[in-house]
């Protein structure tokens, strides 16, 4: 089997839905399996899973058992010679693998490589190239000096543009592609750590392997990002547990490295969890995407186009862009997100599946599921 790709999930049913449709698309020419696990979720995704899903391997954990755990378990029954870490709250489009896994990306020192991210807007995510955070490069990204001049920008690693592929030494794990021996021969994620600098470990440790990690742009994957994580009390203190668990790993200690770091990892969580507070949206108008005139009486003006060449920007109105994926793929979608991005523009996906709307309208906010009536 060439792929396997991992997915864990905890309490995104509706995305998790989406994931998964995408990547059994982008599937359809390769010989790979789907794995999800679930972390206890206590909504309904393993009934979904079941339900709509019965051919995807499902292991479903009795407790919450974080990030790097959940997706050990996940790699331990995999079969594929590659292996992909995806979260759940992602889209593929259909030739992403095809693309990543093309043999000319593939040398005898290859570590892990990554791919171009979008947020929900199409906005481009920097987390998807970055540098090892030493205790100088994390000063300049906890007190934004890398915005100031690319001279400080080893964090995003800005010695490449987002449409640029090139060597990169940490990469974000959303999406994260590797062989599973490489994998293995790390010893996967570290468990000790429960979430947030986990991708940031392992891509550090394949480089301690001897190995180049790789951003590659020529694909594109949403990845709505807040929606996994509420970001309140216990998200501050896991997160400054998390890069106080690398820095502990990896770097020699100093007392007063242990003192800034302290307060940098605080301000760094403090500033994330405040930027969660949600951003209230009036819609003017929608505009449909569908060859099937889909009509979805949302109680605003519905415009329903066939071609994507139809749309004219109208950047006085508040317009949600909605895209029926039964009439167009995700690389379609995908495509059109990255180069219509506005701000007056914000875009959800139909399910038909589950008649659901499905979005996010920024990066920090958790997401948004319209059910709509049968």
């Amino acid at each position: 089997m060439q792929l396997s790709v991992i997915i864990l999930n905890y309490n995104v049913r509706y995305f998790l839905e989406q994931c998964v449709l995408s990547v059994q698309k982008a599937l359809e020419n390769i010989d790979g399996e789907i794995i999800v696990i679930d972390n206890n979720s206590s909504d309904d995704s393993c009934a979904m899973m079941k339900e709509l899903f019965p051919n995807v391997k499902l292991i479903e954990n009795k407790e919450n058992l974080g990030f790097p755990k959940g997706n050990n378990i996940g790699v331990a029954q995999a079969k594929g010679d590659y292996i992909c870490i995806l979260n759940p709250d992602t889209v593929v489009a259909e030739d992403t693998f095809i693309k990543i896994l093309d043999t000319k990306n593939w040398k005898p020192n290859s570590g892990i490589i990554g791919c171009k991210l979008i947020d929900g807007t199409g906005k481009f995510l920097p987390e998807s190239k970055r540098g090892i955070p030493t205790p100088w490069v994390a000063f300049t990204k906890i007190f934004g000096l890398y915005k100031v001049s690319n001279v400080f920008g080893k964090y995003y690693a800005q010695h490449l543009t987002e449409n640029q592929s090139g060597k990169v030494d940490i990469l974000v794990g959303a999406f994260m592609v590797m062989k599973r021996e490489l994998y293995n021969e790390i010893g996967g994620f570290d468990e000790n750590c429960f979430m947030y600098s986990d991708d940031i470990d392992l891509s550090y440790m394949a480089l301690k392997k001897g190995k180049t990690n790789y951003y590659f742009h020529e694909t594109t994957v949403i990845h709505y990002k807040g929606e996994s994580t509420i970001r309140d009390e216990k998200y501050m203190k896991r997160f400054q547990e998390a890069m106080n668990f690398f820095y502990t790993k990896h770097f020699k200690k100093s007392v007063i490295f242990d003192f800034f770091m302290k307060i940098g990892v605080f301000v760094f969580s403090f500033i994330k969890k405040n930027q969660s507070k949600e951003i209230k949206r009036t819609i003017d108008e929608y505009i449909i995407f569908s060859k099937d005139s889909l009509q979805l009486d949302l109680n605003k003006k519905e415009t329903i186009l066939n071609d994507f060449s139809e749309f004219k920007n109208n950047v006085n109105l508040n317009t949600e862009i909605i895209f029926d994926t039964k009439s167009f793929s995700y690389k379609e979608i995908i495509d059109f997100m990255n180069s219509n991005k506005s701000k007056n523009l914000t875009f959800k996906n139909y399910i038909s599946n589950s008649n659901y709307l499905i979005g996010s309208n920024n990066s920090i906010d958790r997401g948004e599921i319209i059910t709509l009536k049968n």
